[in-house]
């Protein structure tokens, strides 16, 4: 195989509310940071042990502003995307480093917005191409038996 993969899946709890960020042009991020949680039981002392991890996810444009509207702490989602690292220059002269995942793909598994009733949205970026015409009440556009 020659080909590479970067792809991270997540399902986990938004750590705090999406921090929009606005460019000129009408372009916009959004970032908000996510928590995926592994249970397990310590073998010599029998505890139940709960360690979470954190992870930084970023949502451009039209994805970042239905976040905004929909997805609050304690929320949780489902997210597709892939890793970026990035380093810049802080105030004080240190170069500062970060992993994000920039988000390709979610679903709304919980919401407490919004007037949706918790419903799923996906990203316009994960809208799937189907094989089906609405005019022909939902049936295959080619009408071969296989």
């Amino acid at each position: 195989m020659n080909g590479t993969l970067n792809k991270v899946m997540l399902i986990g709890h938004l750590g705090d509310d999406v921090k929009m960020h606005y460019f000129d042009g009408g372009n916009c991020i959004g970032r908000f940071q996510l928590a995926t949680n592994e249970v397990y039981i310590n073998k010599t002392t029998n505890e139940k042990i709960t360690s979470t991890e954190w992870h930084n996810l970023v949502v451009r444009n039209k994805a970042a502003e239905l976040c905004e509207k929909y997805l609050s702490k304690g929320d949780k989602i489902y997210v597709e995307g892939r890793l970026k690292s990035r380093q810049w220059q802080a105030e004080d002269g240190s170069t500062k480093h970060t992993v994000e995942i920039q988000v390709t793909e979610f679903t709304f598994l919980s919401t407490k917005k919004g007037n949706e009733d918790n419903k799923s949205i996906q990203s316009p970026e994960s809208v799937k191409n189907t094989n089906f015409d609405p005019q022909n009440n939902g049936l295959p556009v080619n009408d071969l038996p296989f």
